[in-house]
């Protein structure tokens, strides 16, 4: 325990200057409080909400409600019928940076996807004409299969392959590509769940370099003036700021966009626009995001869905066809 413990210390003086700051982050890991509950909703909201809610932040989307605690969304027989996505509220900070995207967006491209929040969420605020969720861990995709089926997200596709095999097969093809990276999971611990090693620098440098390789291999998707939205449930800045950084000096024809409506939650440990919500505020149990836009001129790639090895496709709404445009 006192191994994990001066772990634990030396993130927390990495993060923070200030020992206040320090000592409530610290607490919020090792004594757990509970949080809100939330959801997205996909389809329309009910006139009169079966919920108790609360205030909505000045960032939150309309079709996401934070309810109070001791709700239990998940029991609610609307839940089943697909009505809404339950996620956690540090889910809806992460991927409320795809807010600051303008449409019309073709295709979505989440590259680490399940259990779907994230696809869930693209799918609900940009309408895409076609999305792609991918996930490399095979007893991971029922879960994204299950969660894109009951929302009725369409068209959609399931595909399950390495981020080097999209980036070699169709490149340049993506209005939006989402890493969702896998990381040490730290975060897990502000919720009461376990993150064996999460905090020992090998397996945040390891992490790193994993992410680093998915990130740039989804770079290589993005069509010309198209987005690439990375983000985290980790604190680490290794797995965050510095990947980032890492990214711009290889990739220079990207750049980090603003997202005004978060600014308020700016990363300090950064000059980059990235954003962090951290577990001692208490809406959720903290996450790292950024948008890049990729600057250069050009047209993006017409994607031919048959090229893609799918597990599952729902292409009913538009159609192949309609995907492609």
């Amino acid at each position: 325990m006192k191994v994990y413990s001066n772990l634990l210390l030396k993130l927390s003086r990495h993060l923070f200057t200030n020992a206040g700051e320090q000592e409530k982050f610290i607490e919020a890991l090792t004594h757990p409080q509970r949080f809100n509950p939330c959801i997205l909703w996909c389809k329309q909201k009910p006139e009169v909400s079966p919920f108790v809610t609360e205030i909505a932040m000045p960032w939150q989307p309309k079709f996401i409600d934070r309810l109070s605690l001791g709700e239990k969304p998940g029991q609610n027989s609307l839940h089943e019928q697909g009505y809404f996505y339950c996620l956690d509220f540090s889910s809806v900070f992460a991927a409320s940076v795809l807010l600051a995207i303008p449409q019309p967006v073709n295709l979505v491209f989440d590259m680490c996807a399940a259990p779907g929040g994230k696809s869930v969420f693209a799918w609900k605020s940009l309408q895409p004409n076609l999305l792609i969720g991918n996930e490399v861990i095979g007893k991971r995709l029922g879960m994204l299969i299950s969660n894109l089926k009951r929302c009725e997200v369409e068209p959609s596709i399931v595909a399950s392959k390495d981020s080097s095999f999209f980036a070699d097969t169709i490149p340049l093809s993506s209005r939006l590509v989402i890493v969702d990276a896998p990381c040490t999971g730290q975060s897990l611990l502000a919720k009461g769940e376990k993150a064996p090693g999460c905090f020992h620098p090998t397996a945040i440098n390891k992490s790193a370099n994993r992410q680093k390789r998915i990130i740039a291999n989804s770079a290589r998707l993005v069509a010309p003036q198209g987005y690439l939205a990375y983000m985290t449930c980790t604190y680490s800045p290794e797995e965050n700021e510095e990947v980032c950084e890492w990214f711009l000096q290889r990739f220079s024809q990207f750049k980090a966009v603003e997202a005004k409506h978060l600014e308020g939650y700016q990363s300090h440990l950064t000059a980059l626009p990235c954003y962090r919500m951290f577990p001692q505020n208490g809406l959720g149990a903290g996450a790292f995001t950024v948008l890049f836009q990729n600057t250069e001129e050009g047209e993006e790639k017409v994607l031919d869905v048959e090229v893609l090895p799918a597990v599952w496709k729902n292409m009913s709404h538009r159609g192949a066809e309609g995907a492609e445009k």
